[in-house]
């Protein structure tokens, strides 16, 4: 089989650090970068030896790529997926697809319309941790779960500068749509769809949101917690699931700089299923290959139905918009919002 051919649109730190090396270790291949960035330029030639252009109007001039990876601000995501469908080639985006639940909906919607292959990187359901938790509840380890919490906390006093920190949230920045977009579709994978959150958010250090906490409450009857910040000195657990026999703690997960003392993992294990204060054990960590995502999409698009056989649904990126949305009319009213999902 012919390897796929990427063309890949930006080369900061998403393009060149997390999809480049993913691309390449999945076996397909890098055929083209887009950067107006010399100094990018000369690195994707350097590490890549791929044509360079400058954007993604003349990477779609192309007749070398099979599939289109979006790895520029989120504030640009939903007109670049608009600019790939009209030209018909499959794309990839990285979360988010949208600022907001509405404008991911209709790329959506156009794409489903050209039968153009649209799927969103949500490499976060290939971790080992989500792997592990996802073996936790499927084993009924903990008995019946009612409660869990999900972090992703960092220290950062003085924000870095870049579009994500000083980008309002309608231009693509803050942490909700950078880290709860994460945090967001694993709780869903995990617990089924949201019905309503209550959230409190705050921008205390940049122009956009970068301290939010969202409660979901699930049509299964679940209730999640989940966080991120910037500004959390000491860090809480990554995850904590509670259920009627046990719970399950995962102190510290990759991206995360503080174990929770004698609760880090063991090598080999992610977690511990804990009864008490004196009964616990390490979780063995399950198998998950960031990878697959790409050797998903490669696969799907040999597929007779490509968007089928996509790894990710694009509407589950609809859905989280639509949770993110409800959570920000949750904090200005201070009330519970319920969530509409634009079909």
């Amino acid at each position: 089989m012919t390897a796929v051919r990427v063309g890949l649109v930006g080369y900061g730190m998403a393009g060149r650090d997390i999809h480049a090396p993913l691309i390449r270790a999945a076996g397909l291949t890098m055929a083209a970068v887009a950067t107006r960035n010399a100094e990018r330029a000369d690195a994707a030639r350097a590490e890549h030896r791929v044509a360079v252009v400058p954007d993604l109007s003349a990477m779609l001039e192309r007749d070398d790529i099979d599939v289109v990876v979006l790895a520029s601000p989120s504030g640009v995501h939903a007109d670049q997926v608009g600019q790939c469908v009209a030209a018909r080639r499959p794309v990839v985006v990285d979360k988010p697809l949208a600022v907001d639940a509405r404008s991911a909906a209709a790329a959506v919607a156009a794409a489903k319309a050209a039968g153009v292959p649209l799927t969103v990187f949500q490499n976060r359901r290939y971790d080992p941790e989500f792997a592990t938790i996802s073996h936790v509840l499927a084993s009924g380890l903990v008995g019946q779960p009612f409660r869990a919490e999900l972090r992703w906390e960092r220290w950062r006093p003085v924000p870095r500068r870049r579009w994500r920190e000083e980008a309002p949230w309608q231009e693509g920045g803050g942490i909700m749509l950078d880290l709860h977009t994460h945090l967001v579709d694993q709780a869903v994978l995990l617990f089924g769809p949201v019905v309503r959150v209550y959230a409190e958010v705050a921008s205390r250090s940049t122009v956009s949101d970068d301290d939010a906490f969202l409660a979901l409450h699930h049509g299964s009857g679940m209730l999640t917690h989940v966080g991120a910040t910037s500004l959390s000195a000491a860090p809480g657990p990554r995850l904590r699931l509670l259920g009627r026999e046990a719970a399950y703690l995962l102190a510290t997960a990759s991206g995360q700089e503080h174990a929770l003392g004698d609760l880090a993992d063991l090598d080999g294990h992610h977690g511990w299923l804990i009864r008490g204060a004196d009964d616990r054990e390490p979780v063995p960590a399950q198998h998950a290959d960031p990878a697959d995502f790409y050797r998903s999409v490669a696969a799907a698009l040999a597929a007779l139905d490509p968007q089928a056989a996509m790894p990710v649904d694009p509407r589950d990126a609809v859905h989280v918009l639509a949770v993110l949305d409800a959570a920000r009319v949750s904090s200005a009213t201070a009330t519970v919002v319920d969530v509409v999902t634009p079909s």
